[in-house]
C-alpha cells in the first residue's frame, strides 16, 4: 500500500528551522501502514530534509557549520549567471539532501530518543515550502 500527503512550511529564509517530526507522525498514522518506509522530500532545490536532535545549539550550529563549508557572497558561477545572491543555498542544500527516508514499524516512525525530522530553509528570501511525505508499506 502506498499513502501520500503534503506538509506546508512557511519559511523566513537564511536557516529558519522547523521541526516536522508530529506533522510526518501524523501522516504516518493516517496512512494505516504498519511496516514500512515513509519517505520525506522537499519540493524545491534551496532546503534540506534531515533528522537531528532539535535542540537550540544544534539549531544554531548546523547553519553554521554549512555556511563555514559552502559560504554566501561568494564569486560563484550561479551568482554571475542569476545575480540572486543564493547559490550558495542550492550548494548546502545539494550537500545535505532534499530528502530522507525513515522506517516505520508498528504503524510509527523508528526514530531514536533524540533524533526529530527537520526541515531548513538555506535560502536567502522567506518561501512557501511543500514537503511531500510518502509511506510504503503494509
Amino acid at each position: 500500500m502506498v499513502h501520500q500527503s503534503q506538509i506546508r512550511v512557511n519559511t523566513r529564509g537564511d536557516h529558519d528551522m522547523h521541526d516536522i517530526t508530529g506533522q510526518v507522525a501524523e501522516i504516518v498514522a493516517a496512512s494505516g501502514i504498519r511496516t514500512g518506509v515513509a519517505h520525506i522530500f522537499n519540493t524545491g532545490s534551496t532546503a534540506i530534509v534531515g533528522t537531528i536532535e532539535f535542540e537550540p545549539g544544534l539549531k544554531r550550529d548546523l547553519p553554521d557549520m554549512l555556511d563555514k563549508l559552502i559560504p554566501p557572497g561568494r564569486n560563484y558561477g550561479h551568482e554571475q549567471a542569476w545575480h540572486d545572491g543564493n547559490a550558495h543555498s542550492h550548494l548546502q542544500s545539494t550537500i545535505a539532501g532534499p530528502s530522507i527516508t525513515v522506517p516505520v514499524s508498528g504503524g510509527e516512525l523508528a526514530l531514536g530518543t533524540w533524533q526529530q525530522i527537520f526541515h531548513l530553509e538555506c535560502d536567502n528570501k522567506s518561501r512557501q515550502r511543500v514537503i511531500v511525505v510518502t509511506v510504503m508499506g503494509e
